[in-house]
């Protein structure tokens, strides 16, 4: 049994535009590392560094990476306790999966050090209470991802159902933050509470789609199916400018372009690195003067998950 273990665990693009709550893919970069030791004393305590820090919680019932921790040492080592530090890679509230990415590092380490060796889905289990923190409900569309890495699909969630999907060898994606804050429980507020017949027909249709253009590494397939008749039309308010920089995209030869998340980041996935980079650059183009970006970068679909570092 080892005294202290690091672990790492990606960004994530969740709802993938047609796939609220249940599509969502791992990026190569950025991530959070977390580290979880032995400490003399029994209970868990928070340190915080990196992006953010200072608005992060150190109480582990009110942090996102702390619930997980607490969970499995209530399980595995009630009497044991431990010191939780948090290194942040991912900005908060970007749409990236930052609380998510900290919740499954935080259990894939804490699992290492106990030496339990759990199966991944269980250690979903204990992830999805961090995240609870952070949305005020389940839903694993960032934690799979992130998990597991590759492009996951949810096809149920009583129980949790995961089907994960061939990704094109070519296929990468954009992603520009312009530099605001979104809550993801702020934004899950703005959701309809109903939605019309036409609307789920068509968000279906495209979910369906885009899982065939996936399988089927059909670009063109993949590109029509990339809209969102739900979550975007209701957020998109909450970031200035939205329609010109995904129009930007578009002409720039991305096959699609869509909120991150609950945003406030974009994601606009493309044929190549080099249309990726394209893409990001049109995006970046039409930012200026709105705002400062918070991040920009390009990436494919990372194949790996969360890793233990050392």
């Amino acid at each position: 049994m080892k005294n202290s273990v690091t672990a790492y665990a990606p960004a994530s693009v969740s709802n993938v535009a047609c796939g609220f709550d249940i599509m969502g893919f791992a990026l190569e970069q950025p991530g959070d590392r977390v580290t979880v030791r032995f400490a003399g004393e029994p209970g868990v305590r928070i340190s915080v560094k990196g992006n953010g820090s200072q608005s992060l919680p150190l109480n582990p019932q009110e942090n996102t990476a702390g619930m997980p921790v607490l969970a499995m040492m209530k399980d595995f080592a009630p009497d044991r306790g431990v010191e939780i530090e948090i290194e942040k890679g991912l900005p908060i509230g970007s749409g990236i999966g930052s609380s998510a990415a900290s919740a499954v590092a935080a259990a894939v380490a804490c699992d290492a050090l106990l030496g339990c060796n759990l199966p991944r889905e269980q250690i979903l289990n204990y992830a999805i209470e961090g995240e609870r923190i952070a949305s005020g409900a389940v839903h694993v569309d960032n934690l799979a991802p992130s998990l597991w890495g590759g492009f996951v699909l949810i096809r149920g969630y009583e129980p949790i159902d995961l089907v994960h999907l061939p990704v094109p060898d070519n296929l990468w994606c954009a992603i520009v933050c312009p530099d605001i804050q979104i809550r993801t429980k702020e934004a899950r507020e703005l959701l309809p509470k109903s939605i019309p017949l036409r609307d789920v027909i068509r968000q279906t249709g495209n979910a369906a789609g885009l899982v065939a253009g996936l399988m089927s590494g059909n670009y063109e397939l993949i590109g029509r199916s990339l809209h969102d008749a739900i979550a975007e039309p209701a957020r998109a308010c909450l970031i200035p400018g939205f329609l010109d920089l995904k129009n930007a995209a578009l002409r720039a030869g991305a096959l699609g372009c869509s909120i991150s998340g609950s945003g406030p980041a974009l994601f606009a996935l493309a044929e190549s690195r080099s249309h990726a980079e394209s893409v990001e650059q049109a995006m970046l183009k039409t930012l200026d003067g709105r705002s400062a970006p918070l991040l920009s970068f390009v990436s494919s679909v990372a194949k790996r998950g969360a890793y233990i570092v050392d």
